[in-house]
């Protein structure tokens, strides 16, 4: 078996904009070859009636290999191809130029129930799943219990899983990806849901399965994680490889990116279908422990949208959550935004964090959509000055907050016998 476990070269995905991929049978391809120098001549020559373009590259000449038993961290901002180029690697979705070679059996779970049916219950969607990968049914039986154990739904077995919570299905589907034998895993934001106690289970599993020899490829926002689990990590920037190497040099290079991009103030990105941020500021940047701290926000609409919810997320450098500032609290919620720009601050009077780097990101719900938007920007933090002359600890044995406190202490006399 080759040594190569996964081969891309010069791997490209194209999307039309507003349109869904559609099956071309041999007659549309014909039928679309022929008619093509007739629509291009009625459009004078442009991609379409007024000349904007069509489609958008979520991949653009990529090109990797993953030797076998290697784990493979991808990293990158929201948008950055992540997602995209496990699809294609999963063969869900076919690349629009250049080339994926997959040697061994592959196990996918990007997404919460990826790949059930259902009306099936979980003991049939679990086989289901095994022949799908190709494995026979004896394959499958021998690993049936474990994983029904490690999923903790003895008692749902049987229970079709359209009635399943989602947590229930991702125990499920991880627990099938995982267990099953597959040579190589592929694995979406795993740890996007479920309790911390799950969390935990599948970090250990995927641990177990690394140290086995088995390729897994990891996508999580949890840069500590990735950080753990993973021995070379691939960074994607816009749909273009930005970075290939050692984890921590990839990770060092992600932050950097991010704080590079916090120097301007200006923080342009989509924050879903009809709503994008114009820019985050930051006053003061950097900040210093115990001071108060600024950010200015301006959301653009595309059109009139109703923001139910809007909350700002803070988490370390390495993905730990630290913090959620619930603006529904101070009376951003159910706005209704129209073509203007919206603009507001929020002020936190006394920064309690640790000096070091931390990431910002948005939790925004719409009426048409909801999602977390992270990596929007970088704030930093500067030390304050010690007290007393006292050397305090280095910043990572510290954790993340500073907080003030007082000491009260009576020294009582010990009597000598």
């Amino acid at each position: 078996m080759s040594e190569i476990a996964i081969r891309v070269e010069k791997l490209g995905k194209r999307y039309s904009i507003g349109k869904r991929e559609r099956y071309h049978a041999l007659r549309d391809t014909l039928s679309d070859a022929l008619s093509a120098p007739f629509r291009w001549l009625r459009h004078g020559g442009s991609a379409n009636g007024n000349g904007a373009p069509e489609h958008i590259w979520a991949l653009r000449d990529i090109s990797f290999e993953v030797p076998r038993g290697e784990v493979v961290g991808i990293v990158g901002r929201n948008g950055a191809g992540k997602s995209t180029l496990l699809k294609v690697l999963s063969r869900i979705t076919e690349p629009t130029e250049g080339r994926a070679e997959i040697h061994g059996r592959v196990g996918s779970l990007l997404e919460v129930g990826t790949g059930f049916h259902p009306e099936l219950t979980g003991r049939e969607n679990v086989y289901l799943n095994g022949a799908i990968l190709g494995m026979h049914k004896a394959e499958i039986a021998r690993k049936f219990d474990e994983i029904v154990a490690f999923a903790e739904i003895e008692k749902f077995i049987d229970t079709p899983v359209k009635h399943y919570s989602s947590g229930m299905y991702m125990r499920l589907a991880f627990a099938v990806a995982a267990h099953l034998d597959t040579d190589i895993l592929i694995v979406d934001e795993v740890l996007a849901v479920g309790d911390a106690e799950f969390q935990k289970k599948c970090l250990g599993k995927m641990s177990d399965i690394s140290r086995g020899g088995r390729t897994v490829l990891f996508v999580s926002h949890n840069l500590s994680a990735v950080r753990s689990l993973c021995g070379t990590g691939i960074l994607l920037e816009n749909g273009e490889l930005h970075g290939r190497g050692p984890i921590h040099n990839v990770i060092g290079e992600y932050s950097h990116g991010l704080a590079r991009r916090n120097g301007s103030g200006m923080h342009s990105q989509t924050l879903g279908p009809t709503l994008r941020l114009g820019r985050l500021k930051i006053d003061p940047s950097p900040v210093t422990t115990g001071e108060p701290l600024s950010l200015t926000i301006q959301l653009v609409p595309r059109s009139v949208t109703s923001v139910k919810e809007i909350a700002l997320l803070l988490y370390s450098e390495y993905g730990a959550r630290v913090a959620v500032l619930d603006l529904r609290q101070h009376g951003l919620r159910n706005l209704i935004l129209d073509d203007e720009p919206f603009e507001f601050q929020v002020h936190i009077r006394r920064l309690p964090l640790v000096e070091g780097k931390y990431r910002l990101g948005f939790y925004i719900a719409t009426s048409e959509h909801a999602d977390d938007y992270l990596d929007v920007a970088v704030l930093t933090v500067r030390a304050a000055e010690s007290h007393n002359g006292i050397v305090p600890y280095p910043a990572d044995c510290r954790g993340y907050l500073d907080l003030g406190f007082s000491v009260e202490a009576e020294v009582a006399m010990q009597v000598r016998r």
